[in-house]
């Protein structure tokens, strides 16, 4: 998987958010988008996830095709393919603050209905144990916590058989335990995705050996 952005720029009205950003996304690699609350960070990351179109340049999408559901490292084939804008979400998952979860569900419907979308590496009881739910498993998600709602959106994104994972703000209302879980997850599950991620927490991107600062592109 490959995302390219050309001369890519995104305005309100007159005033530009970013612009002439050129910049290449590859499979298996790590991304962070830096910048100060307000910059703009995650409209490029809609722009990126194809949600919000940009004012000017382009995005291009080129992806490999998954043929095996039951080990994410043997999904992807050699068989380069252009993406449309309009597909694009079929690749992608993602974690943002203003992505509400199901609250009249309970996690295990929750991820039952997102895999009705997108298949998961795991089974969904094993998925629950591993983010910490399994004693919330039938409670509906209203009664959870923040960190707890966090902690969900995580799973769903995370464990989904997608090449692209997204992560806006990704350790909101998670605590100290919350931080490592995260970690691990993306240690363990994520090797083989393109993973960009939007924030200004450095914890929540040090895993990232590329960075992207929005304030170069004013």
């Amino acid at each position: 998987m490959q995302i390219q952005l050309n001369q890519a720029g995104k305005r309100y009205n007159r005033d530009w958010i970013f612009k002439n950003l050129s910049y290449t996304f590859k499979l298996g690699e790590a991304y962070a988008i830096t910048g100060p609350n307000g910059s703009g960070k995650s409209t490029l990351l809609q722009v990126i996830a194809g949600s919000t179109n940009a004012s000017v340049g382009e995005v291009k999408y080129n992806s490999n095709v998954f043929t095996d559901e039951k080990n994410l490292s043997s999904k992807i084939s050699h068989q380069k393919n252009e993406i449309t804008t309009e597909n694009i979400y079929e690749q992608i998952t993602i974690v943002a603050p203003y992505l509400e979860v199901i609250e009249e569900m309970t996690v295990t419907e929750f991820l039952q209905f997102h895999a009705s979308f997108k298949p998961l590496q795991l089974a969904i009881p094993e998925i629950i144990g591993i983010v910490g739910l399994e004693k919330a498993a039938q409670k509906q998600i209203r009664y959870y916590s923040s960190g707890m709602k966090q902690r969900v959106k995580l799973a769903q994104a995370i464990f989904s058989v997608a090449p692209i994972l997204l992560l806006d703000e990704p350790c909101t209302n998670l605590d100290k335990v919350g931080y490592q879980l995260y970690h691990q997850l993306i240690s363990q599950y994520c090797n083989n995705k393109l993973i960009i991620v939007s924030s200004n927490d450095e914890n929540e991107m040090s895993f990232c050996s590329n960075k992207v600062n929005i304030m170069s592109y004013k």
